[in-house]
């Protein structure tokens, strides 16, 4: 019985390459990111002498929209890999690994995800003000309670968490 219970607990950890390729997904939408990126780009250079100001801000918020996503993805990919599958032994020493890995918790990957929503929800919200002659005021309401919601949430998140912290010591 006993090794039987030892090949399921073997078959259970061993489970978590399952993950591998969700991760690798992951490294996909950033290409597909990339892509959209370049294109945001290429249209901003193609528009910049016709362009209102407004939609020369509404473009560079598109792409600072993109890099917080792809930031975020890289976060996800990074901590989720080690914390969930294993560790990037061979990778420890490399110069240029973030001072971060390796050190993000489950916890800390779930604040930075929720931080990282509130600031892309933020930046939609601005974007949608720069726009608010082609919004009615009924898509602006969604726009703010929908990024209240997400600021909200995360700081309600961030104080559960911080009680369960001080709890534990």
């Amino acid at each position: 019985m006993k090794r039987i219970e030892n090949a399921f607990e073997h078959l259970l950890f061993s489970s978590r390459w399952l993950m591998a390729p969700v991760y690798f997904g992951l490294v996909l939408a950033m290409v597909v990111l990339l892509i959209k990126f370049t294109k945001e780009v290429l249209g901003i250079f193609g528009s910049i002498m016709t362009a209102t100001g407004g939609d020369l801000i509404i473009g560079v918020l598109s792409l600072v929209d993109i890099a917080l996503i792809m930031n975020l993805l890289i976060i996800i990919m990074f901590s989720g890999y080690e914390n969930f599958v294993s560790k990037m032994d061979d990778l420890h020493n490399h110069r240029d690994r973030p001072d971060w890995m390796g050190h993000i918790g489950f916890s800390d990957l779930k604040i930075k995800l929720i931080g990282s929503i509130v600031a892309i929800s933020g930046i939609e919200l601005l974007k949608g003000f720069m726009n608010v002659d082609n919004l009615s005021d009924r898509q602006l309401g969604w726009m703010v309670g929908i990024h209240i919601t997400f600021l909200l949430s995360g700081v309600l998140y961030a104080l559960m968490d911080r009680l369960h912290g001080s709890k534990g010591h």
